[in-house]
């Protein structure tokens, strides 16, 4: 059977009205996937994007893109965003790029980053996203764990790219950006190069992406992702979403992250829809509504702070009628919003849950509109052998227990699950357990098997749609001579889920006051992207530790949790960032 035939089948699937027909159509679909044998070589872009839909549907819509600030708009047809992104490759080749090298991406949502991550897959480079937000010490991080071949940049970013290159001594083949600047090729250039593209002979488990992720206990791992995990593995996005060719699909996610992987790249074009990107330098709500209803979404993914944010507004100002679907993604959505919501739009906003590890692994696919329960992430896509395991690696039986999300691997091996954290195999032994992958997540199942989330095993902290390793904001406090010892939490916040709370144990000789804060925070902008920041600082003379010395976070939540709700107001050295108007920000 050739791989197109797959991606037939959900498009089919996918197109069928009757609810039932559809869950039995994809429980059947997904049990034959896992068992078939993946071929020796796959190449998405070519045997997908060109030999069928190019072919099937070229004059048809692609990409919509517009600025939401200037109103700019462009769109392109599967023919000509399949000639761009050739272009693009041509481009690479032209500068000695060969298959296997990576690019670096930090670019904005601009049309260029679908046709650069196209050209990506078609010849076998591998895509290494990096949020617009990154700092110099982050990006000389990342060059020195995984020097650059390739880079692609915006120009405001040029500057920091290069200063980052030459600390670290790195000499990519070529620098693509985006505008003009002096020692880069322009991306227009491309505009030279021919319209075909030979296709790399692409193994099936050739990495294509390599995502850097913080963790608890370390600085960032970068996640591996091959020809098919993702290509392919994100069959199981395209089905728990329910896009259909003939729906304007739109993610609200930036190009830095894997969530627009999942559902700004392949999740619509997958399965011949129309993706949509719409760039922003600060979220307004009203403008990006009225841009939703100007290019006719029909399927909508957007995270939990965006859905409060729009819940707010006067949701009579819009016209969302051709809406179809809503779907979140982080943690669980208040029952209001989703109440709300449906209200307005008709649509019932389906949560669900993945990794960068994974493609979507559990939530509520469109066959369960009605039966959903507020607060549930819905079951496991039939893509994965999910369950739950206990602290001693059994398997929980009980329901309402909860316990460890863990993927079996002995049944089958999930198509969309990640191969390896590169350079990391201290990291794999840990993650990988008798035949079990461990999310690091915690959930528990109901009795008639809903599932319904916990929180994180480990300590990663969840604030607005972003996910920040402790580690690192502890190593930015401790460069400050003041500190001897920081822990870093993630407490409870009504807007953003979490905020970051810093516990400052300061060495002999310094003493807290406002000052000192503002030093501290000071620091942490210099060093980190601007959403990792701590938004409170607390000196303390001790934190909780195990008998091995490790920090107790989770007895610092729980602290923090059970003083939130005896209404206690700030503690005697607390200091919060929007207190202070000598920083750039005062906001939450």
């Amino acid at each position: 059977m050739g791989m197109e035939n797959l991606y037939k089948e959900v498009m089919e699937l996918n197109g069928m009205d009757d609810n039932d027909q559809k869950e039995a159509a994809a429980k059947a679909f997904f049990e034959k996937l896992n068992a078939t044998a993946l071929p020796e070589y796959f190449n998405w872009a070519d045997e997908i994007f060109e030999q069928l839909h190019v072919k099937e549907r070229g004059d048809k819509t692609a990409l919509v893109w517009t600025d939401i600030a200037t109103e700019e708009k462009r769109s392109y047809t599967y023919t000509e965003f399949a000639d761009n992104g050739n272009r693009c490759l041509n481009l690479l080749r032209g500068s000695g790029v060969e298959k296997g090298d990576n690019m670096y991406m930090m670019v904005p949502i601009v049309p260029e980053t679908w046709f650069a991550s196209y050209a990506c897959v078609k010849g076998g480079l591998i895509n290494v996203p990096t949020a617009t937000s990154m700092t110099m010490r982050e990006l000389q991080f990342r060059f020195e764990a995984y020097t650059p071949d390739i880079i692609v940049a915006a120009e405001p970013f040029t500057d920091m790219m290069d200063e980052a290159l030459a600390e670290t001594g790195a000499k990519p083949k070529i620098k693509l950006v985006l505008g003009k600047k002096e020692g880069w090729t322009s991306f227009s250039d491309l505009a030279k190069e021919a319209v075909e593209a030979k296709a790399a002979k692409t193994r099936s488990d050739d990495l294509l992406f390599c995502f850097f992720t913080s963790g608890t206990t370390g600085l960032p791992k970068r996640v591996g992702h091959t020809a098919t995990s993702y290509p392919l593995g994100h069959l199981s996005t395209s089905v728990m979403i329910g896009i259909r060719p003939d729906d304007t699909h739109h993610n609200l996610s930036a190009p830095g992250w894997a969530k627009w992987a999942w559902s700004s790249f392949f999740a619509p074009l997958n399965v011949g829809a129309t993706a949509t990107g719409f760039n922003f330098a600060v979220l307004d709500g009203r403008k990006y509504l009225k841009a939703v209803e100007a290019c006719k979404v029909t399927t909508f993914c957007a995270p939990p702070t965006a859905w409060r944010m729009f819940i707010n507004l006067d949701m009579n100002e819009f016209d969302l009628s051709r809406l179809r679907q809503s779907i979140s993604a982080g943690e669980p959505l208040n029952p209001e919003v989703i109440t709300q919501w449906k209200e307005y739009t008709g649509t019932e906003i389906r949560d669900f849950y993945g990794q960068t590890e994974s493609t979507a692994m559990i939530g509520n696919p469109p066959w369960m509109a009605g039966k959903m329960r507020s607060g549930s992430f819905g079951y496991p896509s039939f893509m994965y052998d999910v369950t739950l395991a206990d602290d001693e690696g059994n398997e929980v039986t009980k329901a309402d227990e909860p316990g460890h999300i863990v993927v079996r691997l002995n049944r089958w091996r999930a198509i969309g699950l990640f191969t390896e954290y590169i350079g990391s195999p201290e990291k794999m032994k840990s993650v990988f357990v008798d035949d079990y992958y461990y999310t690091g997540d915690r959930a528990s199942i109901d009795e008639d098997g809903y599932w319904w989330f916990v929180g994180r095993a480990d300590d990663v902290i969840k604030s607005s749609d972003f996910r920040i390793g402790p580690f690192e904001v502890e190593s930015a406090l401790v460069e400050h001579p003041s500190v001897g010892e920081a822990a870093v939490v993630g407490v409870p916040d009504p807007k953003r889920h979490q905020l970051v709370k810093a516990y400052v144990i300061l060495n002999q000789g310094f003493t807290p006051s406002r000052e000192l804060a503002l030093e501290l925070f000071q620091k942490t902008v210099e060093i980190l992207a601007k959403f990792k920041i701590p938004r409170i600082i607390e000196f303390v003379t001790e934190v909780p530790k195990t008998i091995s010395g490790k920090i107790r976070r989770i007895e610092l939540r729980e602290n923090e949790v059970a003083r939130q709700e005896t209404g206690a107001g700030p503690k005697a050295n607390e200091f919060f960032y929007w207190d202070f108007p000598e920083l750039s920000s005062k906001k939450k």
